[in-house]
């Protein structure tokens, strides 16, 4: 079967493998779409925390069972699922708390370990979240809204308050939905237009820079670090400044105003556990996941269209496809 490996930094190549035999507790997958995130895009830059080289990336999957294993009622062949990639070990302290998404031995699919850019992987059945409403392009966005999702119920918001989220990038839409999932007075802070004008489809208001007002909450989607430490600035008293995006370098911030605003600083990391909400919101339509894929390309492509694609001003979400082809 064919494989999309990212060798080093700035290159892909294709390769080939035979098809993998699931473990115990396994199931063996078709890899239908692959969502590609700003992880990817870090990664083929040389600029994620955390990853090594040569990897072949993909998280965001949408799934056709083929083989299930037996002793379980989670899935069954045929069922169409999102993967849930996070492997974590159960037994660390943050684990043990309920916080696994901060596992101490957390390893992501397509991250630390190798993805879905293949047409067939195994995982462990119990990271499977089937939909029998669902398509498989919804599937490979459940990930992804996780993170938005996480955020939000990190921050405590409530109805009617008032958010700024900094970013109107994949993820930055994913804290747009939630937040106003959750009933919140959200404000978009975006440079460019076309983002702007995309995000002003789901009624927010948007700003192409600061208005000097402060919110209660603030959402950082930048991975940026000025923008990051401007964020700072748009906190009000009492307030909660949530990090949403990650950067490889150190944030700085002024204390006397830390302290006399007494912020909240958080700090937001995948997420873990709301896959089946996410799934339902989607099936209830509270979440709408219609405009979001804006670029396709087929696994064979991949090497040779990423960085075009990726390159796009006007990219929100792109969707890579398999094809009996590829097996």
């Amino acid at each position: 079967m064919r494989t999309v490996i990212l060798a080093e930094p700035g290159r892909f190549e294709t390769g080939s493998a035979p098809e993998p035999v699931p473990g115990p507790d396994e199931a063996l997958v078709r890899v239908h779409r692959i969502g590609v995130c700003g992880t990817d895009i870090k990664a083929y830059a040389g600029q994620q925390p955390f990853f090594s080289y040569p990897r072949i990336l993909g998280h965001e999957l949408g799934v056709e069972v083929i083989a299930a294993p037996s002793g379980q009622d989670r899935v069954e062949v045929g069922d169409n699922c999102a993967v849930e990639p996070y492997l974590v070990c159960g037994k660390c302290h943050p684990c043990r708390v309920g916080r696994s998404n901060c596992c101490e031995s957390l390893k992501v699919l397509g991250v630390h370990s190798d993805g879905g850019m293949r047409p067939l992987i195994c995982v462990p059945a119990s990271t499977l979240h089937p939909s029998r409403k669902l398509s498989l392009d919804q599937l490979a966005l459940v990930e992804t809204l996780g993170i938005g999702a996480h955020a939000v119920e990190r921050s405590g918001i409530g109805p009617g308050r008032p958010a700024l989220v900094v970013g109107a990038g994949p993820i930055g839409l994913t804290v747009v939905q939630f937040a106003l999932a959750a009933g919140a007075e959200v404000t978009v802070l975006e440079l460019s237009p076309q983002r702007r004008e995309f995000v002003e489809q789901f009624g927010v208001r948007t700003l192409a820079e600061a208005d000097g007002g402060f919110y209660e909450f603030v959402f950082d989607a930048t991975g940026n670090r000025s923008a990051m430490e401007a964020s700072f600035d748009l906190v009000g008293s009492a307030g909660t400044l949530t990090f949403v995006g990650l950067i490889q370098d150190r944030v700085s911030f002024d204390d006397v105003e830390f302290h006399r605003r007494e912020l909240n600083v958080l700090a937001s990391r995948n997420s873990f556990g709301l896959f089946p909400q996410i799934i339902a919101a989607i099936e209830s339509g509270r979440i709408d996941t219609r405009p979001w894929i804006t670029a396709r390309m087929s696994l064979e492509q991949v090497p040779a269209r990423f960085v075009e694609v990726t390159k796009d001003p006007a990219l929100v979400k792109s969707m890579v496809e398999t094809s009996d082809s590829d097996l």
